[in-house]
């Protein structure tokens, strides 16, 4: 796991991704007593990668190369993780697999993370730090390792969604979906 504060090591990360063919992200944020919801932490896991990126100490505007690049971005329920970057960066991935979404074309209605990792991983998700405060600093190694958890596992579930979907002749329903 690597910690990111600066712009140069986001740069040279995000150099890194755009050659790759996909990359999994979450974000930690901060919705109570601020009209909008002030992005926290941002979790990106590439190949075997994962980095925990502080928005508080970089430029958050530098994603959008990034969010351009023709990368897929896999999330788990994206809603609200596009509507942070949206607003701290300006723009979106441009291509996104969102889990939940898809689960729900193979029969699943809306799980959560930690349930569809059980479900079709048989791994338990740590329940720990959900609750924490994400704005402050420094982050726990347990904070950093419950945040990593997010998106440690989100290739595996759209290798295993993605197969089910082809399978049920629904993965175009699904691209169309998060699109």
């Amino acid at each position: 796991m690597k910690w990111i504060d600066d712009d140069e090591s986001l740069n040279n990360f995000i150099d890194f991704i755009v050659e790759s063919d996909r990359y999994a992200l979450d974000t930690e944020f901060h919705r109570e007593k601020t009209y909008f919801p002030k992005l926290a932490l941002l979790q990106i896991r590439v190949d075997d990668r994962t980095a925990l990126i502080d928005p508080l100490a970089i430029n958050p505007k530098l994603l959008n190369r990034l969010f351009e690049a023709d990368v897929l971005c896999v999330l788990h329920a994206a809603q609200q993780d596009l509507e942070v970057l949206h607003h701290a960066s300006g723009a979106v991935p441009r291509r996104i697999f969102d889990t939940q979404l898809s689960a729900g074309f193979i029969g699943m209605s809306t799980p959560s993370l930690a349930s569809l990792v059980q479900t079709e991983l048989k791994i338990s998700l740590p329940k720990g730090d959900r609750l924490t405060d994400w704005l402050r600093r420094p982050l726990s190694q347990d904070q950093q390792k419950y945040a990593a958890s997010d998106v440690d596992y989100l290739f595996l579930l759209h290798d295993s969604l993605l197969q089910r979907l082809v399978e049920l002749g629904r993965d175009s329903w699904a691209e169309q979906a998060c699109e």
